[in-house]
């Protein structure tokens, strides 16, 4: 009865997704693109004949990138198949065909309806299902229990905000993980909140994303970076969100003496590229001297900030900076990935709002290559000291580099588990 109402709701609310999507169009006209797939219906897709069709769900560009070293991994484990990876935004897709090309098949996963999930599974007739981190679809479950697809959740977490957000709906959570063939928890807290909810013995084996290697393209690009800025030290803001720069830039303007010849160059790069305009417009209202990484110019010395207007360089901008702060971290959007920078030695600056990387944030802090910050004086302040000590700076990069290589393997732990799950 619990999924009954839910579907009911969803079906319901679809006219307000049409809504929706017209009004994301307005910044990114892609949402423009490939409707009849949110609905659940396919174009034809290529297969050799009895080939067989692995499908992972990354619903936007933060897990597809996750995703790579499982994609890797899966394409050794099963050179014959065919992979297919869906999403739920454009920006996922377009990262999906950068990262991976014409190799992997791509599409939208459709809105979570009875028929439109019967049409998906129907068309594609996966082997087995993997969904990454926390996307838990009742009705798409359901629909893989009864073609007896298996499907696995992987690289899963479960904060304690997301986790008290399920438990108002106890009985669908509870209904729905069960449905699941096995679970690969990021971390015991995740696995705990997970099995609280009703999950059958998640197993913990770390996250995916310790095992992502820094693409030697990305090195080479901000060590080239770094050759045009020369001496000048860097701090970067890495995946901003919404009312974060303005903070950022007003607590800047208070502390630094902008426009001096040992003034740091800061550099933002917002987490989502429908905000690019919205962010530079800001910024040229300080009166500060600003450059776009889209426009695709050498980086000059009068430079007071620069816009990091890219996809897919976020390694380049942690490879040339001296300290990176990690978007979503100072208002309560629960931070963004401090594990690329870690990986490259960069030095991490943390606000108060971890909740999605809870465990790494606590445990980069615990190996000194993090420090928390309070507000963003406090943030631009410790920047500030830390820019003027070398020793610290080295002793942060070091433990940055030592945290990652202990915690990868997650990788081949996930993928015992789901060679035992879809054996088995």
């Amino acid at each position: 009865m619990a999924r009954f109402i839910y579907s009911v709701c969803v079906v319901l609310l679809l006219p307000v997704a049409v809504i929706y999507l017209l009004w994301r169009a307005r910044k990114q006209p892609e949402y423009l693109q490939h409707w009849r797939e949110r609905f659940g219906f396919f174009g034809h897709l290529p297969r050799r004949a009895n080939e067989s069709l692995i499908w992972l769900h990354a619903v936007s560009v933060g897990e597809t990138r996750a995703a790579q070293p499982l994609i890797s991994a899966l394409r050794e484990r099963f050179p014959d198949h065919q992979i297919l990876i869906t999403h739920m935004t454009p920006t996922g897709r377009a990262t999906s065909q950068e990262l991976f090309g014409d190799s992997i098949a791509s599409c939208y996963l459709p809105y979570d309806t009875p028929r439109a999930m019967r049409r998906f599974l129907r068309h594609y007739s996966p082997r087995f299902g993997l969904v990454m981190e926390t996307e838990l679809w009742p009705n798409l479950v359901a629909a893989c229990k009864t073609r007896d697809v298996p499907l696995m959740l992987v690289n899963a977490r479960l904060s304690e905000k997301s986790a008290a957000g399920y438990a108002k709906l106890p009985t669908l959570a509870k209904e729905t993980l069960q449905g699941l063939r096995a679970i690969a928890a990021q971390s015991q807290g995740d696995a705990d909140r997970l099995k609280t909810l009703g999950a059958h013995s998640p197993s913990v084996v770390g996250n995916i994303k310790f095992d992502i290697d820094a693409p030697e393209n990305q090195i080479a690009l901000g060590k080239n970076f770094r050759t045009q800025i020369g001496q000048r030290k860097v701090f970067l803001a890495a995946s901003t969100r919404e009312g974060e720069e303005a903070l950022l830039l007003d607590a800047w303007m208070r502390n630094v003496p902008v426009g001096a010849d040992d003034t740091p160059l800061l550099i933002i790069v917002p987490r989502h590229p429908q905000r690019f305009n919205d962010v530079a417009a800001l910024i040229q209202a300080k009166d500060l001297c600003t450059q776009r990484r889209s426009d695709n110019t050498v980086i000059e010395a009068k430079t007071d900030v620069l816009l990091g207007d890219s996809m897919g360089e976020m390694f380049a901008w942690h490879t040339l900076a001296d300290v990176a702060f990690i978007g979503g971290s100072l208002l309560d959007f629960g931070s963004q990935n401090l594990i690329e920078a870690c990986a490259v030695g960069t030095p991490v600056l943390l606000g108060p709002s971890t909740y999605n990387f809870a465990e790494a944030a606590f445990e980069a802090q615990a190996y000194g290559a993090a420090l928390a910050i309070a507000d963003a004086d406090d943030l631009v302040q410790k920047t500030l000291a830390l820019l003027h000590d070398a020793a610290v700076l080295a002793r942060m990069s070091q433990a940055g580099l030592r945290f990652t290589q202990y915690h990868r393997g997650a990788t081949a732990r996930t993928m015992e588990l789901i060679i035992r799950a879809v054996n088995g």
